[in-house]
C-alpha cells in the first residue's frame, strides 16, 4: 500500500465480535468506492470477548486494515481520540462499529468535504430500535447542554463525522482527559456543516453506553464547555441571603406591631438562611474564577 493515505476511518470496537466482520466488509465496500487510499483503523477499547483476535484475522489479509489495542476499557471518547491520534488521512471519519450509523453516508460528507467543509456531522431525524426512555433522556440532555455552553454544539449529533486534517491536529493539541470529543470539535472552529439521516437499530450486540455510562458523559460535556453550573450557587446563595433579610424584616414587623412573634427561634432561623446563602456566594464567586482559569489555560 503506498505511504499516502487520503481518507482515515477510525472505529472504536467494544466487545463487538458478532457485527465486526459485517461492518469491515461494508467500510471497504463504501471506501473502495471513493477511488483514494484509505486505512481502517479499528481501536479496541479493551474488548474481553474476540473482538481483536478478529480485526488481527482480517488485517493479516487486508493491509488498510490496521488494529490498535489498548491494554484495557478506557472509554469510547478515548478510544476516538487514539484513532485520531494515529490517523494519517487527509480527512478523518469517525464512526462506530455497531453500523446503526450508515458507512454509506461517508461518502456524501466525503462530497461536503470536498466542497471546502472543513468538518461534516451527521445528525440524527429519528432513532430505531431505541426506548423511549433511551430517545427522551438523549433529547434532553442535547438541550440542557446547548442551554448550559457559550459554543454551538449541534444538537441530535453524535461522533460519526468526517474532520479535515487540520481539524484533527488542533484536536491533538488540547489536553483533556475526560473528553467529550463532538464538543471540542465544536469548540476548535472551522468551516462546518451536517447531513441528516436516520439511525438504525444494531445490527447484534448491545449498546455499549447504557445510563450510568451516558450520564457520566452528559456531565464530562456540560462540565468541559460550561461554567454555567457554578453560577447557581451565586444564584441560590443571593435568593437565601435575600430570604433571610426578607424574614428579618417581617419578624421585626411582628415584634414590634403585633402579638404574634414566635421567640426564640427566630433568629437561628435567619442567621441560617443569610449565612448559607453567603456561603454559597462565596463558593460560586471561587467557582468563577476557576472557570476562568481553565479558559485561560485551554
Amino acid at each position: 500500500m503506498t505511504e499516502y493515505v487520503r481518507y482515515s476511518v477510525v472505529i472504536p470496537v467494544f466487545n463487538e465480535e458478532a457485527v465486526i466482520q459485517e461492518t469491515y466488509q461494508r467500510l471497504k465496500q463504501v471506501m473502495n468506492r471513493t477511488d483514494a487510499s484509505y486505512e481502517l483503523l479499528f481501536v479496541n477499547d479493551g474488548s474481553r470477548d474476540h473482538t481483536a483476535e478478529i480485526i488481527q484475522g482480517i488485517s493479516e489479509t487486508d493491509e488498510r486494515v490496521k488494529l490498535i489495542n489498548f491494554s484495557r476499557n478506557f472509554g469510547h471518547q478515548i478510544a476516538i481520540t487514539a484513532g485520531m491520534d494515529y490517523a494519517s488521512g487527509n480527512a478523518v471519519i469517525v464512526i462506530d462499529a455497531d453500523l446503526q450509523d450508515p458507512p454509506e453516508l461517508i461518502l456524501e460528507m466525503i462530497a461536503k468535504w470536498k466542497e471546502g467543509y472543513d468538518v461534516v456531522y451527521a445528525k440524527r431525524t429519528q432513532r430505531k430500535g431505541e426506548t423511549f426512555f433511551k430517545k427522551q433522556t438523549a433529547h434532553l440532555f442535547y438541550r440542557i447542554l446547548q442551554a448550559s455552553t457559550d459554543i454551538a454544539i449541534p444538537v441530535d449529533t453524535g461522533d460519526f463525522r468526517l474532520m479535515d486534517r487540520k481539524v484533527c491536529d488542533e484536536l491533538s493539541r488540547l489536553t483533556e482527559k475526560n473528553r467529550f470529543v463532538r464538543g471540542l470539535v465544536s469548540w476548535v472552529g472551522f468551516r462546518q456543516t451536517a447531513i441528516e439521516y436516520v439511525r438504525d437499530e444494531r445490527v447484534a450486540g448491545e449498546t455499549k453506553y447504557p445510563l450510568k455510562k451516558m450520564l457520566k458523559l452528559s456531565m464530562d460535556g456540560i462540565t468541559s464547555f460550561s461554567i454555567k453550573p457554578l453560577k447557581l450557587a451565586n444564584y441560590l446563595g443571593g435568593m437565601l441571603s435575600i430570604s433571610g433579610l426578607a424574614y428579618l424584616v417581617v419578624i421585626i414587623y411582628l415584634k414590634l406591631f403585633t402579638e404574634s412573634a414566635v421567640a426564640g427561634w427566630n433568629g437561628i432561623a435567619i442567621m441560617q438562611l443569610f449565612f448559607s446563602g453567603f456561603i454559597l456566594i462565596i463558593l460560586g464567586l471561587v467557582g468563577e474564577y476557576i472557570g476562568l482559569l481553565r479558559r485561560r489555560v485551554v
